[in-house]
């Protein structure tokens, strides 16, 4: 019984490993987001396994089947859509579970958008902070509040349609002078980072609206 953590390419699928490769081939089945995604994937790499949907809307009514299932002896993978499980995607409640249970949980190293968005934005990164999603309304403004006063090289995820509200808003909390970068479509063939003073990057996607998953870098208070 065991339970691996797979992840899988942000965009180009040439960023899968062997590794993930072999395992999502031996495990008896596939949890994953979206079985329409998932099962592109998988034929893409000529991977024929079972796959069960496990997402945010229905992982706390799956999780005790799962256990059992894997208490039974199956192994199983946990894949998202894009990049590793656990990370702003489903994935800590079944691993804190299979842990309880003395299930063994295996987690392989692998994509995800914060690093190269970090190493590629000019900005320290020797010690940073991973906001994932900030709230969207309630305990918003008390987390940017705190935010104002972190060190750290900070990094959030951002959805295109509220990214330059956002900017506008951080620039309001941080200073508009405060260097930062947004990264848009990393590994995809409109791959773009665009690196500046957070009012730079304010005015910029406010005259250009854009599209695809965003990663925001901003520096820490000096």
């Amino acid at each position: 019984m065991k339970l691996y953590l797979v992840p899988t390419p942000i965009g180009n699928l040439g960023d899968i490993t062997v590794r993930a490769l072999e395992v999502l081939k031996s495990v008896d089945f596939i949890l994953c987001e979206d079985t329409r995604t998932s099962g592109r994937l998988l034929k893409h790499f000529e991977i024929s396994r079972p796959l069960i949907p496990f997402h945010q809307h229905n992982e706390h009514q799956m999780l005790q089947n799962m256990v059992q299932r894997l208490q039974a002896g199956a192994t199983a993978a946990l894949i998202t859509d894009a990049g590793t499980p656990g990370i702003s995607d489903p994935g800590f409640l079944l691993a804190r579970e299979c842990f309880r249970n003395d299930i063994s949980v295996e987690s392989l190293p692998g994509a995800t958008a914060f690093v190269p968005a970090l190493t590629q934005s000019g900005l320290p990164a020797s010690s940073f902070i991973f906001e994932g999603f900030l709230p969207v309304k309630k305990g918003r403004m008390t987390r940017l509040a705190r935010l104002a006063e972190e060190d750290r090289t900070m990094i959030i995820y951002e959805s295109p349609h509220r990214l330059a509200k956002s900017l506008v808003e951080f620039c309001s909390y941080f200073g508009t002078e405060r260097q930062a970068s947004v990264s848009r479509e990393l590994t995809k063939v409109f791959e773009d980072t665009q690196r500046g003073t957070l009012g730079a990057l304010a005015d910029f996607y406010g005259q250009h609206p854009p599209k695809g998953e965003i990663v925001i870098v901003i520096q820490g208070k000096e």
